[in-house]
């Protein structure tokens, strides 16, 4: 009798869970909802527990149940944090997981891993635990080699790798202790025992020359030089360009065309052209180097090519997608020479509305090789004359450029403002933000930091390439209408902000006393109009820092989702082929699809494949590029320990509060030791450090003072303290 009264309430159970399958609960309250009496409760108790060990119900954190789930699991790409813990970001774009230590298994910092996600906490973000390592982030570690008898370990350079590297007498090859090495991981150990590894490379001292540099190449895996098979098919080119290779193209040779770069630019992939029509509109052409005339798909060049993914701009050189003989010789738009081209032909009217456009194979003939300050010189000096007396005998001036060169750049100017006053009408987000530059002496050592100068030209030539851009993407689907074929194409995507980082910011905002409200659907407008709220407080600042990290990352993709960020329904990256795989492959599918019968042609992989290398690559790059820059920035100031900067609270912590100096964008840390006046406490969706005893807060975006206390060249770590009283009201808690 008693298993059949038993069973009767499983039944029960189950029949409860079923109605309400979003929902846990503990045992108290499935026996309340069942009406289970309290003499029976414990039995009731252990029944749901045994259930739940027998598979039959879920347990999550806190002793609650719910209806048996199958087990979801996401893949994604690990970034640990220097305090252990860490976070997966997904492949399918959605919220980031958590994952503690004690849950990441042999995982390392850049591993792709799938996880097994636990019940969401109400309000935070999903947590996990790391089932299995997909694909390893790194297979080489670069480190510091130390020994003790026998025993030999490799430290990480990268903070984010918490375990050192076990190295036998055996494969220490020639490292000597102190040294920075390259070691290849054999085994990976696990949750008790360190990984092993083997000596590959000895970079040398950190003191000695280029071994700074070296370290970040070898742990981004970066390559050195190309692959032999590359070369033999660079030794095949010819040297120049010749009559049969512009056949059938577009002669634009005697059209007035030029390149706007920075002055330390060896490689020239757009050049711009203006003209006037006769109806009185623009004829805006931009013309990019047309590398898929000689990267064959599939040919070692290409696969190479798209390994690299991208260019990597490091603090004291360049590692090149295509080799030299490409990239600085036939498809660099070098002044003075034939080059074969894609150009996009727009036809706009005075106030920026395309009207007409074409895009075709072509032969251009650079006049000029000019720099942005160049530019920004003769716009700015010339830019000034009134309307009337632009005429050539003004504009041949002591100067001493010709005047059809002058006119044109103040016509493309003025284009270029009204294109962007356009976007920004309808949404588009401006967040440039700064950028800082390394001052190097012929022994590679930093003897300045400065902010990179950005000039109107700057925006003159992005204005026209956001154009050439979002124009090739609308032509695509121009192309899939008339044709009723959805041909795959390479779209340069940006999802809206959502999920909690979203509600955590619409929070935020409002607590600093701004109204904002996403509604239902969330638009490029209502964030640009927040902008515009704070544009000019004191609060600008800390908003822009919010927003930025609450926006999601851009990405390749060949589902077209839009650009969030830049309020484009379409758009992909076409105007960068010589460093940019993706744009590669935009000109080969252009190239494609505008012929009479289109079809796919064969690529190296799948197109979404292609997408995802792309994004990966470009993710490793960026890192790569902060990396060297930051390592000559902890160099540079280690000999001025002891002076004191102005900066800007960059970002809060529990364990403290990060500090950029505003002169040189160097971030060092301000501990929480340091901060003695008062015990603090992290708000966390304040983003400040709040004093518990005299109401003083520290809050990103704050202004404070800081003297360098110490300087960790090896961890690449500074450590500030603050000077004088800074004294904040407390947030209110959003």
């Amino acid at each position: 009798m008693a298993k059949e009264k038993y069973k009767q309430i499983e039944d029960k159970l189950f029949s409860f869970l079923d109605t309400h399958p979003d929902q846990i609960y503990k045992s108290r309250e499935l026996a309340r909802h069942l009406r289970v009496p309290n003499r029976n409760y414990q039995q009731f108790k252990k029944t749901v527990r045994h259930l739940a060990e027998e598979g039959r119900l879920s347990r999550y954190k806190g002793n609650k149940y719910g209806r048996l789930r199958k087990p979801i699991e996401v893949t994604g790409i690990l970034h640990v944090k220097t305090q252990g813990y860490g976070f997966v970001f997904r492949d399918d774009q959605g919220e980031d997981v958590f994952v503690s230590q004690k849950n990441m298994g042999t995982a390392l910092h850049r591993d792709r891993v799938k996880v097994l996600l636990w019940a969401q906490p109400v309000g935070k973000l999903p947590e996990g635990k790391v089932v299995e390592v997909l694909k390893r982030g790194y297979t080489r570690i670069v480190g510091t080699f130390q020994e003790a008898g026998t025993y030999h370990v490799v430290i990480p350079d990268e903070l984010k790798l918490s375990r050192d590297i076990y190295v036998s007498e055996s494969d220490r090859g020639e490292a000597k202790a102190g040294q920075k090495v390259v070691v290849e991981i054999t085994k990976w150990g696990n949750g008790r025992r360190l990984p092993e590894g083997k000596v590959m490379d000895v970079l040398g001292l950190p003191e000695e020359k280029g071994v700074d540099v070296l370290s970040v190449i070898h742990t981004f895996g970066l390559p050195l030089g190309f692959p032999r098979a590359v070369e033999r098919e660079m030794k095949a080119l010819p040297e120049e360009i010749s009559d049969p290779m512009w056949k059938n193209r577009l002669d634009l040779r005697d059209t007035f065309i030029f390149t706007i770069d920075p002055e330390d630019a060896k490689d020239f992939d757009d050049a711009v052209s203006l003209e006037h029509t006769a109806s009185g509109n623009y004829l805006l052409g931009v013309h990019i180097a047309d590398v898929s005339a000689f990267v064959p798909i599939g040919s070692a060049t290409d696969l190479e090519a798209l390994k690299r993914g991208s260019s990597v701009y490091l603090v004291d050189r360049v590692i090149p997608m295509l080799p030299h003989r490409l990239s600085n010789e036939l498809c660099s738009l070098k002044p003075l020479k034939d080059r074969l081209t894609l150009s996009v032909l727009m036809e706009l009217t005075p106030e920026g509305v395309l009207e007409n456009y074409q895009i075709r194979e072509s032969l251009i003939h650079s006049r000029y090789r000019l720099t942005y300050k160049e530019v920004h010189g003769i716009i700015h000096e010339f830019g000034k004359a009134k309307s009337q007396k632009r005429q050539d005998h003004f504009f041949s001036s002591s100067l001493g450029y010709e005047g059809s060169l002058v006119k044109t750049l103040l016509d493309m100017a003025d284009l270029s403002q009204c294109l962007l006053a356009r976007w920004r009408e309808e949404g588009s987000i401006d967040f440039d933000a700064p950028e800082a530059e390394v001052v190097l002496d012929t022994k590679g050592r930093p003897v300045d930091l400065k902010i990179k100068a950005r000039y109107e030209s700057h925006k003159l030539i992005e204005a026209f390439m956001l154009l050439a851009n979002k124009t090739v993407a609308e032509h695509i689907q121009k192309v899939r209408l008339k044709t009723g074929r959805k041909f795959p194409f390479v779209y340069r995507v940006h999802e809206k902000p959502q999920g909690k980082k979203l509600e955590s910011f619409v929070l935020f905002v409002r607590a600093l006393g701004y109204s904002f409200d996403p509604g239902e659907k969330m638009t490029p407008k209502k964030f640009q109009s927040l902008l515009k709220q704070v544009e000019g407080t004191k609060h600008e600042m800390i908003v822009k820092e919010v927003a930025l990290r609450t926006m999601m990352k851009a990405v390749y993709s060949t589902k077209n989702v839009g650009h969030f960020g830049l309020a484009f329904k379409q758009y992909t990256h076409f105007t960068s082929p010589i460093r940019r795989y993706p744009d590669l492959m935009v000109h080969r599918l252009l190239k494609m699809y505008c012929q009479e019968k289109p079809e796919l042609p064969k690529l190296p992989a799948k197109l979404s494949e292609i997408c995802q290398i792309a994004t990966e690559r470009e993710i490793t790059a960026q890192e790569a590029e902060r990396e060297s820059v930051k390592i000559k920035q902890v160099e540079f100031m280690e000999n001025r320990t002891g002076e004191s900067f102005e900066g800007v609270i960059s970002g809060v912590a529990p364990f403290g509060i990060f500090v950029e100096i505003t002169e040189y964008l160097v971030e060092g840390l301000v501990p929480i030791k340091a901060l003695d006046d008062d015990y603090y406490v992290f708000d966390e969706k304040g983003y400040s450090l709040i004093g518990q005893n005299r109401g003083n807060s520290y809050r990103l975006g704050d202004p404070v003072r800081v003297r360098v206390a110490r300087v960790f060249r090896d961890m690449r770590k500074i450590d500030f303290n603050l000077i004088g009283e800074y004294k904040n009201s407390a947030l209110p808690h959003a």
